[in-house]
């Protein structure tokens, strides 16, 4: 199952040699995108699982017998599961597909900066000015350094919608920021001081120059060629016999209508199976 930097640095070689990812097997199988593993169970091994640890405190310790009972039951049928599904990847002739899946979320993993550029995600904030765009990205670095360090949900430390409050109106001081970042509750008083102190730096042309421009959402005939460019997926997607969002999310199609650039998403084998009818409806 599953500072600012622009780089991102490989971590040591440690992990499975080799992935194999049950949820996106499943979705190539025909069992649909996002099967919880205890559907997967019940399908493929015949088991019920029982879900009645599944919000519980796994972080207190020591764990209850039920708790060691649930986690134990949860590799039990890994073994029965992966067979069954790598039988059905060969029979459909998908396991080289999966295969190059897994591998691209195995190497997305074996890497600890993150993603260089995350405000890219955030399309409301595309008509920014390029100062407020560099700090969004200083602040969004900054949240996922945090998170992984703390080994906490970045929402916990900060919200989507609080970073971008917080980059567009500054706080002018450690009292202001408490009150607008409360319930925030992995945002202590070591982190409050740390984002306080990046809200109020100053941005320079550096720091601008290496922020990415931030797509903007398909307007006009971009949105007219992302409505024909969503049609296509879903027909080669029934060809296929997949799951469209496991062909080619919707986000994905919204980068390239608006920036031409064809997206690393769809590189490999969706290269082959997306790029002449999809690259004819650019506008």
């Amino acid at each position: 199952m599953q500072a600012k930097t622009s780089k991102r640095s490989p971590l040591p070689a440690h992990g499975p040699r080799q992935l194999f990812d049950t949820q996106i097997a499943a979705a190539f199988v025909g069992m649909g995108l996002g099967i919880s593993y205890r559907a997967l169970v019940a399908e493929l091994a015949g088991a019920e699982l029982d879900k009645g640890e599944t919000r519980s405190d796994w972080l207190q310790r020591p764990l209850t017998d039920s708790q060691c009972a649930y986690a134990t039951l949860d590799v039990v049928y890994l073994k029965t599961v992966h067979e069954q599904l790598a039988e059905r990847l060969a029979q459909r002739d998908r396991t080289a597909w999966h295969a190059e899946d897994c591998e691209r979320l195995k190497q997305r993993a074996c890497y600890r900066g993150g993603d260089p550029q995350p405000q890219r995600g955030f399309r409301s904030a595309s008509d920014w000015r390029p100062e407020q765009r560099a700090l969004l990205r200083r602040v969004l670095l900054w949240r996922d350094q945090s998170a992984r360090t703390l080994d906490r949900p970045r929402p916990w430390l900060l919200e989507d919608a609080a970073a971008m409050s917080l980059v567009q109106q500054p706080p002018r001081s450690a009292n202001e920021l408490d009150t607008r970042t409360r319930g925030q509750r992995a945002l202590r008083s070591p982190q409050r001081a740390e984002l306080l102190d990046l809200l109020q730096q100053a941005v320079d042309a550096d720091e601008v120059a290496a922020t990415d421009a931030i797509p903007e959402s398909p307007q006009g005939e971009a949105k007219r060629a992302l409505t024909a460019m969503k049609d296509c997926v879903d027909k080669r997607a029934g060809e296929l016999d997949l799951p469209p969002g496991l062909l080619c999310p919707r986000k994905v199609l919204e980068e390239y209508v608006v920036t031409a650039k064809w997206p690393d998403f769809l590189e490999g084998w969706r290269r082959e199976a997306l790029f002449e009818p999809l690259s004819r409806l650019l506008p």
